[in-house]
C-alpha cells in the first residue's frame, strides 16, 4: 500500500476516509442568520463563507489533477504536471483583486480555479466559474484548439480576462519578467501620455517553486528586486514560492528556501504553512495589502506537499521512503480545510463528501467533453500568433509619432545638434542618426523608455545614447545594474503594462548569457496566449567586429546565430545612417503596433565611420530623414535595398553590416575594371528578405554572399537555402569568417573576411 499512496485512486480514497473521520465540534457561529460572517478560526480573517468558496476551488483543481490522469491512461491527455498538494494557493488568490496580473507556477491549479471564481461577478446562473475554469485547464491538457489562452499550443495556465499571464515550464524564467511588470505598474502613471492596462494600484504576483531559488534566472531576478529597491524604485510585487521540498527528485536543503529569501536585501519575508487554508489566506493577505500600500516588493513563502509525484511516471517511491510520503499524505491540504469547516461546525463531513463527487462528476463530464474538440492541424494555424506583421498600421504609426514628436517642440530635437534641428545639421553618422532617432521615439511615443548599462549618464559606450537623459529625465532614461537577464526581463514585463522598451545589451558577447528570455519567453508569449499578451520590445545591442585598436571576442562578437533562430523575432542591421532611422522606426512602430521583438543590431565600427571610398570623402554620411518626411520614415520589416554598379549585368552580391561597406568599395573597383554588379544589403537578418535575394540574384545568374558571420551557423547558410528554395538556378559562393572566435589585435585579421577575399570571390566567379 505504500508504495501506492500517490496515486489518483489512492489519493481519492485517503481524502474520503479522512474526511469522513473528522468529528464536528462546537458550532462557531456567532449569528446564525449570517454564517457565513463567522471566522473559521479565532484570530484568522477567513470566513467560513470564503472558505467554502475556496475549498470548492481547491477540490476543482484536485479533480482536474485525477482527471488529467484518467486523460494519460489512454494517451489523450497530454500534461500531467499537477497541483495535488498546493492546493492552498486558493487563499493567495483570494487575498488579491481581480485585476492584479498574475503569472503562475505550474501547480497553481487552485489559483486559477480561485480567481475564476472570484472575477465571476455578478455571478452568471447559467455558467458555473469552477466548471469553466476546469474546461480551460483540461483543453490544455489534451491539447484543443479550444483552449483559451494558447490555442492547444501548450497547456498553461492563462486568460486575459482573468488577468493571467501565461508562463512557461521553463524553471523561474518568468521571474524577472514580473519584476519588469511591477516597474511597469508603478511607472506608467508618472509618464505622461503614457497608459496602463492595469490599474494605478494594482500589484504584479508571481509563483514559483522552491527548487527555483538556485537558478541563475531566479537569483538574478530576486538581485534586481533588491536593487531597485535599495535605489528607492517602487515595485509592487508579491513573490509567491510554493515550496513543497523537491525538485523533481531532489530535496531541497531544510531550511535554506526560508534562509535564502529572508536573506534577500529589499524583500519582505513573510511565511505560513500552505496546507492550512486559514493560516495562508491570513498570510497572503498581510503581504498582499503590505505590498499595495508600501508599493514594495515581498516574498510569500508557503510550506506546501506534493502528491503524485513530479508528473506523469514519476514514482515517488523510488526516491523517497515510503513514511514520509505518508507525512506529507497526512497534511493534504483539502483535508485541512475540510476539518476547519467540520470541527468549526459550518459542515458536515456528508456535506463536504458530497460535494466533493459532485464537483468530480462535473470536471469528469467535462473532461469527456473535451476529448472530441479538434485540435490544431496545420503549420499555418499553429504559427499564426507568432509574428503578426500590418505594415500599413506600423506606417501609420511612425506617421502619428511623428506628429506628436514636432508638437512636443523642438528643445530636446536641438539640444545635440548645436542649437539646430537634427535634420539641419549636415550629414551625419551611424551613431547621431540613432541618437536623433532616439530623440525623436521618445518625444512621439509616450510609453518609450530607454534603459541599459551606461546609457543614461555616460550617454552610452560609444556616445550613442549621449544627453538623452538630459533631454528626458531619469524616469524615461536611465541606468540599470550590470545584469542581462534583468535588463531583458525588465523590458518584457514592462511591455505588458503599457510600455514601449528600448533597452541596450552593450555587446552582443553579453547577450548570450541572458538569450532565453529572447528565446523562452519573448519569443513565445504571443505564441502561447494567441496574442492577447505581448512582448512590444525593441533591444539595441552593439555588435559584429572590426573595431580597429580594440578587440577580443567579447567586444567583436560575429554570431548572430541565436537570435535568427527564435520564431518571430526581428533582426535588424542597420549598416549605413540613411537606413537607420527609417529602420529603427519600423522596429518601434512593429512593436508598437504588433507587439513585435526587435533586435536592432548596431555595427559598432561603423557607429563613427564617416568615408567609404577615399578618406575625406564623408561618402558613408547621411543626412537625417526626420519621421515626417514620408518616404525615407518608414522602412517595411524584410525588404533589402540595392545598390547598382556599372551598365552590365555581371554579377550579384549579397552582404550586410560591415561587409556592405567592404562590398561597395570592391563593387566600385570592378566598375573600373567594366564589370557591372548588384551589392544589395540585406538590413534584415530575420526575417530574411527572400524575395529581393531571388529577384536579384536572377538577374545576373553569379552571386557572391560576403558573410561577416561564421561559416557554420552564420547568416551564408540562410541566404544559401533561401535561393536553393526559391528557384535559383545560377552560379554562387560563399565568403564567410572562419569558425573561431575573434582574437585580439591584428590577428583578428586571419579569421574575419577582407576586402582582398571578397575581390578574390567575385573574380572566381567572373571568370565562369
Amino acid at each position: 500500500m505504500l508504495g501506492r499512496v500517490t496515486t489518483p485512486q489512492n489519493l481519492d480514497e485517503r481524502f474520503r476516509d479522512a474526511v469522513a473521520a473528522l468529528r464536528p465540534g462546537e458550532s462557531r457561529r456567532s449569528d446564525p442568520a449570517r454564517p457565513g460572517d463567522d471566522p473559521v478560526r479565532d484570530g484568522s480573517a477567513l470566513t467560513a463563507a470564503l472558505a467554502r468558496q475556496l475549498f470548492d476551488a481547491q477540490l476543482t483543481s484536485r479533480h482536474l489533477d485525477l482527471a488529467a490522469r484518467w486523460l494519460r491512461s489512454f494517451n489523450e491527455g497530454f500534461y500531467t504536471i499537477g497541483s495535488s498538494g498546493h492546493e492552498g494557493n486558493a487563499a493567495v488568490a483570494a487575498a488579491l483583486r481581480p485585476g492584479d496580473p498574475a503569472l503562475l507556477h505550474y501547480r497553481s491549479g487552485a489559483f486559477y480555479c480561485a480567481r475564476a471564481a472570484q472575477a465571476a461577478t455578478p455571478p452568471d446562473e447559467d455558467t458555473d466559474p469552477l466548471v469553466e475554469a476546469a474546461r480551460d485547464v483540461l483543453r490544455g491538457v489534451v491539447a484543443s484548439a479550444a483552449e483559451p489562452i494558447a490555442g492547444g499550443r501548450h497547456k498553461v495556465f492563462g486568460r486575459a480576462d482573468l488577468r493571467i499571464i501565461p508562463a512557461t515550464s521553463t524553471i523561474a524564467s518568468h521571474l524577472p519578467r514580473a519584476v519588469g511588470l511591477a516597474y511597469g505598474i508603478a511607472a506608467v502613471p508618472g509618464l505622461r501620455g503614457a497608459e496602463s492596462p492595469w490599474a494605478a494600484d494594482a500589484i504584479a504576483v508571481a509563483s514559483f517553486g522552491d527548487a527555483s531559488v538556485n537558478h541563475a534566472t531566479a537569483t538574478a531576478a530576486l538581485n534586481t528586486v533588491g536593487w531597485l529597491d535599495h535605489t528607492g524604485r517602487r515595485l509592487p510585487l508579491l513573490l509567491v514560492c510554493e515550496d513543497n521540498g523537491f525538485g523533481i527528485s531532489v530535496p531541497s536543503p531544510k531550511g535554506w528556501v526560508a534562509e535564502t529569501l529572508r536573506a534577500r536585501p529589499g524583500l519582505r519575508y513573510f511565511a505560513a504553512d500552505g496546507c492550512d487554508l486559514a493560516a495562508a489566506y491570513d498570510a497572503a493577505r498581510e503581504a498582499a495589502d503590505w505590498v499595495r500600500e508600501q508599493r514594495r516588493p515581498a516574498v510569500l513563502h508557503l510550506d506546501m506537499v506534493r502528491f503524485m509525484g513530479h508528473a506523469g511516471a514519476d514514482a515517488e517511491i523510488a526516491y523517497r521512503p515510503a513514511e514520509e510520503i505518508t507525512r506529507d499524505l497526512e497534511r493534504d491540504p483539502l483535508v485541512g480545510t475540510a476539518r476547519l469547516l467540520i470541527e468549526g461546525g459550518f459542515a458536515t463531513p456528508d456535506d463536504l463528501i458530497t460535494r466533493y463527487d459532485e464537483l468530480g462528476w462535473q470536471v469528469r463530464k467535462v473532461a469527456e467533453e473535451v476529448l472530441g474538440e479538434p485540435k490544431l492541424t496545420t503549420p499555418a494555424e499553429i504559427m499564426a500568433p507568432i509574428a503578426p506583421r500590418r505594415p500599413l498600421r506600423a506606417a501609420r504609426h511612425v506617421a502619428d509619432a511623428a506628429t506628436r514628436a514636432g508638437g512636443a517642440g523642438s528643445a530636446a530635437r536641438t539640444q545635440a545638434f548645436g542649437g539646430k534641428l537634427p535634420e539641419q545639421a549636415g550629414a551625419l553618422t551611424l551613431a547621431r542618426t540613432i541618437n536623433a532617432t532616439l530623440t525623436d521615439a521618445l518625444l512621439g511615443l509616450p510609453g518609450a523608455v530607454l534603459y541599459g548599462e551606461d546609457v543614461a549618464v555616460k550617454g552610452g559606450v560609444y556616445g550613442v545614447t549621449k544627453n538623452l537623459r538630459d533631454r528626458f529625465g531619469a524616469e524615461r532614461v536611465f541606468d540599470t545594474l550590470l545584469d542581462e537577464t534583468s535588463i531583458l526581463g525588465l523590458g518584457l514585463g514592462a511591455g505588458l503594462a503599457g510600455l514601449l522598451p528600448i533597452p541596450e545589451i552593450q555587446y552582443l558577447a553579453y547577450l548570450h548569457n541572458a538569450e532565453d528570455q529572447l528565446r523562452g519567453e519573448a519569443a513565445t508569449m504571443s505564441f502561447f496566449s494567441q496574442g492577447a499578451f505581448r512582448n512590444p520590445m525593441v533591444v539595441r545591442v552593439a555588435g559584429l567586429a572590426y573595431q580597429e585598436n580594440f578587440g577580443g571576442h567579447f567586444h567583436n562578437d560575429n554570431s548572430v546565430a541565436v537570435l535568427r533562430d527564435v520564431p518571430g523575432l526581428v533582426l535588424a542591421v542597420p549598416a549605413r545612417p540613411a537606413d537607420a532611422a527609417p529602420m529603427l522606426r519600423s522596429c518601434l512602430a512593429a512593436a508598437a503596433v504588433d507587439g513585435t521583438v526587435s533586435v536592432f543590431l548596431e555595427p559598432i565600427a561603423l557607429y563613427h565611420t564617416r568615408d567609404l571610398y577615399q578618406p575625406g570623402d564623408n561618402e558613408w554620411l547621411a543626412p537625417y530623414a526626420p519621421p515626417g518626411e514620408w518616404s525615407a520614415a518608414h522602412i517595411p520589416i524584410g525588404r533589402a535595398r540595392t545598390y547598382p554598379f556599372g551598365s552590365a549585368e555581371d554579377l550579384t552580391i549579397l552582404t550586410f553590416g560591415n561587409g556592405l561597406r567592404m562590398s561597395l568599395r570592391v563593387a566600385a573597383k570592378l566598375a573600373t575594371d567594366g564589370y557591372g554588379s548588384r551589392v544589395v544589403d540585406l538590413r534584415w537578418l530575420s526575417p530574411l528578405p527572400v524575395a529581393d535575394l531571388v529577384r536579384e540574384a536572377s538577374a545576373t545568374g553569379r552571386v557572391l554572399i560576403v558573410d561577416e558571420t561564421r561559416r557554420s551557423g552564420g547568416v551564408g547558410e540562410g541566404i544559401l537555402a533561401a535561393l536553393v528554395d526559391g528557384g535559383f538556378v545560377g552560379a554562387a559562393r560563399r565568403i564567410a569568417s572562419a569558425d573561431s572566435l575573434v582574437p585580439l589585435g591584428p590577428a583578428a585579421q586571419q579569421v574575419l573576411i577582407g576586402e582582398d577575399a571578397i575581390t578574390q570571390g567575385a573574380h572566381a566567379l567572373l571568370a565562369r
